[in-house]
C-alpha cells in the first residue's frame, strides 16, 4: 500500500428505493483508475461509511475491489459508534480485500486523548493491514495533534499514514517534522491541497476529484513537480469549487 498521490473519498451510489446502485458504483471506480488516481478510499463520509449497514458495507467493499482489477489500491473506512463495531469493521476489510483502512475516531461521542488513544489502538492493532488515521476535528469534534499521532505511530507500527483535515497547514509541517519518513501524511481537506503539497504532504484524499477526476490529478502532479505557474493557473479555476465542496 502506497500512501501517496490522488486517492478519491468516494460516494456510494443509490437507486431510487435506497439500495445500493451496483453498476453505477463499479463504473464510477473504474473512471476513477483511468483518471490516474492511484487508489479509494470506499465507506468514508463520503460514502455514507456511518450509514451503511454491515451487509451494505460489505458489498461495497467486494463491488470496488472487483471494479479496481488490482490497478489501484482500495482503502476501507473504518467509522462506528463503537470500537467493537470499528474492530468488526476492519476485519472486515480485510477479509473484502482492501489494501488499508482509514480509521475514524468514534462516532458522536467526543473521548478525552486517554479514551480516544485507546480506540485507535484497539482498531489499529486488530489487524495486519496497513492503516491511516483520519483526523477531522471539524466535522468529527475529535482533533489528534501531531504529538498524538506520533506518540500512536510509535505503538502501532502499522499505522503509516495521517488524512490530515483540520484545515491547518502548520499541522502538516508539524507532522512531517515529527514523524520524518515513518509517517505519509496526506492532505483531506480539498482547498488546501497546493499548499499541503509545498509544506510536505504526499498525498491527496480528494472529495471533488469524484467530479473532477483528471482534474485533480493534473493538480496534484502539478504541485508535485514543483510547476508553479501552471499549478497557479489550474489552482484558480479549481477553487471556487473545491472551497465549495469544504466546510466552512
Amino acid at each position: 500500500m502506497k500512501w501517496q498521490g490522488v486517492i478519491p473519498a468516494i460516494t456510494t451510489p443509490f437507486k431510487q428505493d435506497f439500495s445500493v446502485d451496483a453498476d453505477l458504483l463499479v463504473k464510477q471506480v473504474d473512471a476513477l483508475v483511468r483518471a490516474g488516481c492511484s487508489g479509494i478510499v470506499a465507506l468514508g463520509s463520503l460514502g455514507e461509511g456511518g450509514s451503511l449497514s454491515f451487509d451494505e458495507k460489505k458489498a461495497v467493499l467486494r463491488l470496488c475491489r472487483e471494479a479496481l482489477k488490482g490497478r489501484a489500491s482500495l482503502v476501507a473506512g473504518v467509522a462506528a459508534l463503537t470500537t467493537d463495531e470499528a474492530c468488526r469493521l476492519a476485519e472486515l476489510g480485510r477479509e473484502q480485500g482492501a489494501d488499508g483502512l482509514m480509521v475514524l475516531p468514534p462516532y458522536v461521542y467526543k473521548g478525552d486523548w486517554r479514551e480516544t488513544r485507546a480506540h485507535f489502538a484497539a482498531v489499529v492493532s486488530e489487524t495486519a493491514l496497513p492503516c491511516m488515521l483520519y483526523n477531522n476535528p471539524i466535522a468529527y469534534g475529535t482533533d489528534v495533534l501531531p504529538e498524538q499521532v506520533l506518540e500512536l505511530a510509535e505503538a502501532l507500527p502499522n499505522l503509516l499514514a495521517v488524512k490530515e483535515s483540520s484545515a491547518d497547514v502548520r499541522r502538516v509541517t508539524a507532522l512531517t517534522a515529527l514523524a520524518g519518513d515513518k509517517l505519509s501524511v496526506l492532505v483531506g481537506v480539498d482547498d488546501l491541497i497546493v499548499e499541503g503539497i509545498a509544506a510536505g504532504a504526499v498525498g491527496w484524499i480528494a472529495g471533488l476529484a469524484d467530479a473532477l477526476p483528471a482534474e485533480s490529478v493534473r493538480l496534484f502532479d502539478l504541485a508535485v513537480e514543483g510547476k508553479a505557474a501552471e499549478a497557479k493557473a489550474l489552482y484558480e479555476w479549481f477553487l471556487p469549487l473545491l472551497r465549495g465542496f469544504e466546510p466552512s
